[in-house]
C-alpha cells in the first residue's frame, strides 16, 4: 500500500510541476499527449485507491463537483474596493494627501499594476495548499467557490519555495478575449445567444453549479495582493516576486517607481498598450509600495488610504433620449433615470443612464428625442455626459424635474445645500418602507436568511409587511399562500426572523437605516451610547463629541429619535427580543482601557493588529488609525511609522512597546 501511496504523490508532484510551467512560466518540458498520459495513470489509481484521495491532486482540474448552492462565508481580513480617479490632477492631490500624513521627509515608493476587468477571488493557503476560495461579496463576506476555481489551471493548488504556514491572496479572474471569442463562436454554431462581454462570463463561470463547465472554460488568474500576519516581505513589490516564486501567475507588468512623475509615465503607455494586451484592464492600480507606510496611513471605512485606482477613460457612445423615468430610494431620495434608445457599450447593451439629480437636468437643458451622449464608467448604471447639439429634441419637450413623488404624490423637498430632492411623505411612501426592510434585512445588517428584497416586495404587496417590526409578527399561515412560497421556504424564513434577534446592537442600530448612519458610524455609537435607550436621550453636543461624527450625523440621529413613529418602532423591536443594548459578555472592560483612545501601529510578536484592535476594543477602548493630541497609548511594534512616533513624542502620547501593553493589560481593573 505504501509503494501505491508513494508513487500517487510522485505523480501528483511531477504534474503539479509540468502544470506550472505550462500555464505560470510559459516553458512547457513535455508534450500534451505525455502530459495527459501521466494524469490519465494518476487518475486510475486514485479511481483504485480511493481512500487516497486528495481534493487539491491534479485530476480535480477537470471538475465534476456539483454545488447547489454556495455558503457564504466571512473573509478572515477584509477586501477593500479602491478609490477610483479619472484625472492626474486628483491623483496628485491623492498624492498630497500621503505626504501631509507621513511627513513632506518620507521617501515614496510606487509600485504601478495594471487594473483587471475580471471577478475579485481571495485564496486562502495553509501549509502550501489551497484550502478556500472566496468571492469578494460586500469586502466582508462572500461565496465559497473552491470546488470552481480548483479547476483554473493558473490557481496553483501546491505551492513551492518558502510560502508562509497560513495566508491569503487576492488576486482576478479573468476571461482572455481569445477565450471569449471562441466561446461565442461555439455559441453561434448552436444557434444560443451570445456572451456580451468577458468580465460578465467571468464571474458567471464562477457561479455554475457543475465544477466540469467551469474547467471547460478558459478561465485564467492573476494574483496580486497578500493578505496575513507576519508575511516575509516589507513591501508591495517584494509580495508579488515572492508570489511569483511560490507558484502564482503574477503579471510581469508591474513596476516599482519613486515619483508621481514616473506613474503618469506608467500610465501614459498603458493607455495605448492596452488596446494589444490578451485581456481586458480598465485601468492602473497605484499602491504606496513600503508594507509599514501602508499600515501607518490605513484606511477608511471603504477603501486603503495608501491606493488608489487610476481609471480610463470610458467608452462613449451615442443615442436617443426617450424618456425620464423617476426611483424613489429607503431614504426618500429621488434619482431620475434616462430610459434610453438600446446601445452597446463595452459589450453590454444598455438602456438606462443616471441624470443623478435636478440641477444636472438643467444644465444640460435636456429634451424627449434629444441625441445624447452615454458613458459606461467606474459606476454601475451608466451616465448621460454630454448631448448633441446638432440633434436636439422639441424645446416643447423638455424635460422638468417632477414636484411630486411618482409613486404617492406627496411634495418633493430640497434640503438647503443639497442636490437632491427628497419626498415628504417618509412614514408610509411605498418604496420608502420597502427600502428600509430590505436595508434591514441586509447581509451588512440584519443578515436574515431566506429572506430577500424580492420577497419583501411580494410581503408588502400582500398587506403583511408595513415596517420593518412587522417582521417579527409573520405567521407561517399568512406567508405560505404567496405564489412561490413553499413549506420550506417559509419555514426558513421564520427560522432566519427568529435567529437575528440574536445579532448585536450595533448591526441592529445599522439596520434601522437613520440617513448617514453607515456600517462604521453604526459601531461608533454603539461603542459610546452602549443603548438605544442611552442614545436617544444624547444631545447634539455629545454626539458630535463622539469621534467620527459631525453636525450632519448628529443632527440626523436627533431627528430620527424625534419621530414618534420611530419611537414606536423601537419599542416595538425591544418587545420582539432584539439587542437594542452592547451585551456585558461583549465585552471584558477594563479601567486603564475604558474611553482611551489607542493607536497600533508596526508588527508584533504575539498578536495580530486585528486581534490587538479588537481585544482594545472589548476592554472599553478606542482605535484610531491615527495620532492626534487626543491619543492616550501608541503601541508601537516593529516598523512603526515614523511619523507616527513624532506625532506621538509631538503630543506626549505614551508609547507601550508589546511586553509595555501587555503588562497593562494585565493589572488589576
Amino acid at each position: 500500500m505504501q509503494e501505491i501511496r508513494n508513487k500517487i504523490e510522485a505523480l501528483r508532484e511531477v504534474l503539479h510541476d509540468h502544470n506550472h510551467r505550462y500555464y505560470i512560466l510559459d516553458d512547457p518540458i513535455i508534450s500534451d499527449y505525455e502530459f495527459d498520459q501521466l494524469l490519465q495513470q494518476l487518475n486510475e489509481l486514485e479511481v483504485q485507491n480511493p481512500d487516497l484521495t486528495d481534493l487539491n491532486s491534479p485530476t480535480r482540474r477537470v471538475g465534476g463537483g456539483v454545488t447547489k448552492s454556495f455558503e457564504t462565508v466571512p473573509h478572515k481580513y477584509p477586501m477593500y474596493s479602491l478609490s477610483n480617479t479619472y484625472s492626474k490632477e486628483e491623483l496628485m492631490q491623492w498624492e498630497e494627501r500621503l505626504r501631509k500624513s507621513l511627513g513632506e521627509e518620507t521617501q515614496i515608493e510606487y509600485t504601478c499594476e495594471l487594473k483587471f476587468d475580471g471577478a475579485s477571488i481571495s485564496l486562502t493557503y495553509e501549509n502550501g495548499i489551497l484550502i478556500k476560495a472566496i468571492t469578494r461579496g460586500d469586502g466582508l463576506q462572500g461565496d465559497n467557490i473552491t470546488t470552481n476555481v480548483r479547476t483554473i489551471k493558473t490557481v496553483p493548488l501546491k505551492l513551492k519555495s518558502d510560502f508562509p504556514k497560513f495566508f491569503e491572496i487576492r488576486g482576478e479572474i479573468l476571461l482572455p478575449w481569445e477565450g471569449f471569442h471562441k466561446m461565442n463562436e461555439q455559441r453561434a454554431i448552436l444557434g444560443e445567444p451570445l456572451y456580451r462581454n468577458p468580465r460578465n462570463t467571468a464571474s458567471g463561470s464562477l457561479k455554475l453549479q457543475d465544477s466540469s463547465i467551469v474547467a471547460e472554460r478558459p478561465l485564467t488568474c492573476f494574483l496580486y495582493s497578500l493578505a496575513g500576519d507576519n508575511l516575509p516581505v516589507t513591501s508591495q513589490y517584494d509580495a508579488l516576486i515572492k508570489a511569483r516564486e511560490w507558484g502564482f501567475k503574477v503579471p510581469e507588468s508591474a513596476r516599482l517607481v519613486n515619483s508621481i512623475d514616473a506613474v503618469f509615465e506608467f500610465i501614459t503607455y498603458w493607455e495605448e498598450q492596452r488596446k494589444s494586451l490578451p485581456y481586458e484592464i480598465d485601468g492602473i492600480v497605484i499602491k504606496v509600495n513600503s508594507l509599514f507606510l501602508q499600515e501607518e496611513l490605513g484606511f477608511t471605512a471603504k477603501a486603503p488610504r495608501w491606493a488608489i485606482a487610476y481609471k480610463y477613460k470610458a467608452e462613449q457612445a451615442s443615442t436617443r433620449l426617450n424618456a425620464v423615468q423617476y426611483q424613489v430610494g429607503r431614504t426618500g431620495a429621488i434619482t431620475p433615470v434616462a430610459q434610453l434608445e438600446p446601445v452597446v457599450i463595452s459589450g453590454t447593451t444598455v438602456k438606462r443612464a443616471s441624470l443623478h439629480n435636478a440641477d444636472q437636468i438643467e444644465k444640460l437643458d435636456m429634451r424627449i428625442g434629444d441625441t445624447v451622449f452615454v458613458e459606461k464608467g467606474g459606476e454601475i448604471i451608466p451616465k448621460i455626459t454630454g448631448i448633441d447639439n446638432h440633434n436636439r429634441g422639441k424645446h416643447e419637450d423638455r424635460v422638468l424635474f417632477i414636484e411630486n413623488c411618482p409613486e404617492c404624490n406627496s411634495p418633493l423637498r430640497r434640503v438647503q445645500g443639497e442636490a437632491q430632492h427628497y419626498c415628504s411623505n417618509e412614514l408610509s411612501c411605498p418604496p420608502q418602507q420597502i427600502g428600509k426592510i430590505q436595508h434591514f434585512i441586509g447581509r451588512k445588517a440584519m443578515d436574515i436568511e431566506g429572506l430577500g428584497g424580492e420577497t419583501v416586495g411580494l410581503l408588502y404587496k400582500e398587506g403583511l409587511l408595513r415596517s420593518i417590526a412587522d417582521l417579527y409578527q409573520l405567521k407561517k399561515e399568512q406567508v405560505l399562500p404567496i405564489e412561490r412560497m413553499a413549506e420550506k421556504s417559509v419555514a426558513n424564513l421564520l427560522e432566519g426572523i427568529e435567529k437575528s434577534k440574536e445579532k448585536p446592537f450595533s448591526k441592529v442600530l445599522f439596520g434601522l437605516g437613520i440617513r448617514y448612519v453607515g456600517e462604521t458610524v453604526a459601531k461608533q455609537l454603539a461603542r459610546e451610547f452602549k443603548s438605544i435607550d442611552r442614545l436617544a436621550l444624547a444631545t447634539l453636543e455629545e454626539l458630535t463629541n463622539t469621534e467620527e461624527i459631525g453636525d450632519r450625523i448628529a443632527q440626523s440621529v436627533l431627528d430620527y429619535f424625534a419621530s414618534t413613529k420611530n419611537q414606536s418602532q423601537i419599542s416595538a423591536l425591544k418587545n420582539f427580543g432584539l439587542q437594542m443594548q452592547a451585551l456585558e459578555s461583549e465585552h471584558n472592560f477594563h479601567d486603564d482601557f475604558v474611553g482611551k483612545k489607542f493607536v497600533v501601529s508596526g508588527v508584533f510578536e504575539v498578536f495580530s493588529r486585528e486581534v490587538l484592535k479588537s481585544e482594545i476594543e472589548n476592554m472599553g477602548g478606542k482605535v484610531a488609525s491615527s495620532v492626534s493630541a487626543k491619543t492616550d497609548y501608541l503601541i508601537s511594534g516593529e516598523g512603526v511609522g515614523p511619523s507616527k512616533k513624532e506625532k506621538a513624542d509631538k503630543f506626549g502620547v505614551t508609547i507601550l512597546d508589546e511586553k509595555s501593553y501587555l503588562a497593562l493589560k494585565q493589572k488589576p481593573s
